[in-house]
């Protein structure tokens, strides 16, 4: 079970790869964010995209759920007070593999409640060499004590 102790600043964890899927993509458009040119292929290439592209929503999605995924769902997560920045820095387009990985910026006990510990991190989303998603966030993880 991951808690704050294994969470010290420097550490960047793997979150593994994924392939966007068009119709996955779409579907989360259509509810969420139906923007033409999230929708749309031809709205897509008269966009500043030049082709369909996905939500921004939906690159946060994809990197929340492989947090969850390889961290939360085994840790002793509190939840999180909020995050300070967030950047869609390129595209995503269908078919794109991205690559996730978030980063310990800080990592400090609670002055109020030294159980528990406050992990500030960056989220990433590269495709390849280019970064396309960033944020920066807290998490609160109980100590093992």
């Amino acid at each position: 079970m991951i808690a704050f102790e294994d969470l010290p600043a420097g550490r960047i964890i793997p979150l593994g790869d994924l392939v966007v899927d068009r119709e996955e993509m779409l579907d989360f458009a259509r509810k969420f964010d139906p923007q033409p040119f999230h929708l749309d292929e031809e709205a897509g290439k008269n966009s500043i995209f030049g082709g369909l592209s996905a939500s921004g929503w939906y690159t946060a999605s994809l990197w929340m759920r492989r947090w969850v995924d390889v961290v939360l769902s085994d840790s002793t997560s509190q939840g999180s007070p909020g995050g300070r920045e967030l950047s869609w820095l390129a595209p995503v387009y269908p078919g794109d593999t991205l690559t996730f990985e978030a980063e310990v910026l800080t990592a400090r006990l609670s002055k109020k409640r030294p159980e528990l510990g406050l992990v500030e991190f960056e989220g990433r989303a590269k495709r390849g060499d280019d970064l396309v998603y960033r944020f920066i966030a807290t998490g609160m993880f109980t100590a093992r004590g």
